[in-house]
């Protein structure tokens, strides 16, 4: 309910905004009464006056507009933020359930393939260091025979024997 108090408060606040209209209004025809015996004379002069005035309250409007600009770029940006780590959350969700679906059907996880991955590289490391160890040879061979038992012993020829008969 409004109180005998608030009902004064709004009606001084009106009863001055129509102070302020009649003063305004008074001016107006002050200045046209003093327009008619000064002549143009104070017209040119009320133009100039209105002119500067009119450059004062575009000034102060660009500079509240660039205010504004300013504060809607600082907003955008924060929103633009705040979008991006809704996005982020968003994927999360996605990829979890993704690997949970791929889990209930057997496949591996990433994890499981990288585990394996690194055993591979680790079995690759070892046989590349088996292959470069020399092959030793035999204590007894010699020079000549060390060189011929890396290569397979060749069978034996075989002789035929062709028998002759007489006719």
């Amino acid at each position: 309910m409004a109180t005998q108090d608030d009902e004064n408060g709004s009606n001084k606040g009106a009863d001055r905004i129509k102070d302020s209209a009649q003063q305004i209004w008074l001016a107006g025809l002050g200045a046209f009464a003093k327009m008619q015996q000064e002549g143009s004379k104070a017209f040119e002069a009320l133009v100039k006056d209105g002119a500067g005035m009119q450059k004062k309250t575009q000034a102060a409007a660009e500079e509240t507009l660039a205010q504004a600009q300013t504060r809607m770029a600082g907003f955008a940006s924060e929103f633009g933020t705040k979008a991006a780590g809704q996005w982020g959350k968003l994927e999360n969700i996605f990829e979890e359930r993704v690997a949970r679906a791929l889990e209930k059907l057997g496949l591996p996880s990433a994890a499981d393939y990288a585990a394996l991955q690194a055993r591979v590289a680790a079995l690759e490391a070892e046989l590349q260091r088996s292959e470069k160890k020399p092959a030793t040879a035999p204590a007894r061979a010699s020079r000549k025979t060390a060189g011929r038992s890396a290569a397979p012993a060749a069978a034996p020829k075989k002789t035929v024997r062709r028998s002759t008969k007489a006719g």
